[in-house]
This record gives C-alpha cells, sequence and structure tokens, in this order.
C-alpha cells in the first residue's frame, strides 16, 4: 500500500503532534530555587588502581573550592582490617595521592569528599 504525498506529511505532522503533546505531559524533575549551592561544580576528580593488596588513588581537584578526600578499604578476609585515611586537603589545581592495603585481598575501595576551608 502506497500512501500519497499528501497523505504521508499529514501522517508525519500528526506523529510530530502527537510526540509533543506526550513530552509536555510527562513530568519533569524540577530543581528546587533555593538550593543555590548544588549548582556551584565541586569535588575532585580521582582515579583508583588497586595492585594486588595496595590501592593507591590520585585526586585531582579542578574546582576553586578546596576538597577534603578520604581514601576507604575494605578488605575481604573478615580478620583483616578496614581502613579509612584521614581527610587531605585538595586545594584547586593540585593532585594528592592517597594509598592504603590490606594483609590479603582487597574487597572494596571508595573515595568521600567534603567541602574544605
Amino acid at each position: 500500500m502506497r500512501l500519497s504525498r499528501r497523505t504521508a506529511s499529514l501522517s508525519l505532522a500528526a506523529v510530530a503532534l502527537v510526540v509533543t503533546l506526550a513530552y509536555e505531559a510527562v513530568p519533569h524533575a524540577r530543581v528546587p530555587a533555593g538550593d543555590e549551592e548544588s549548582a556551584e561544580p565541586f569535588g575532585a576528580a580521582c582515579r583508583i588502581r588497586v595492585t594486588g593488596s595496595t590501592v593507591t588513588a590520585y585526586c585531582h581537584n579542578p574546582y576553586p573550592e578546596t576538597d577534603r578526600v578520604s581514601l576507604h578499604v575494605e578488605c575481604a578476609r573478615w580478620w583483616d582490617l578496614d581502613t579509612d585515611s584521614a581527610p587531605v586537603a585538595t586545594a584547586p589545581a593540585q593532585t594528592v595521592r592517597l594509598t592504603g592495603r590490606c594483609w590479603k585481598e582487597v574487597d572494596e575501595v571508595w573515595i568521600s569528599h567534603r567541602k574544605g576551608s
């Protein structure tokens, strides 16, 4: 079945109208107007490398506010002590190196961020 050019263009316009109306009907997430602080970019970008039982993280802060980063290492063995590093102030345009280790295998590693002074 072939559509004429006129029928094809009318059906294309109808599809565009339906898609537009459906998009307007869907509720969208709104950012609260009073939350100005979350609009500012913050947080150092961190790269984590696990080599055997040793963990090394490099965090670079590209933003104008100091970020206090901490390394958290969770060990796989129940008898192996998990470690949390002291917060390290990462000034603007600065890169810091954080290290940690387990006696045996590393299970999980993450970095936490806090705004510094």
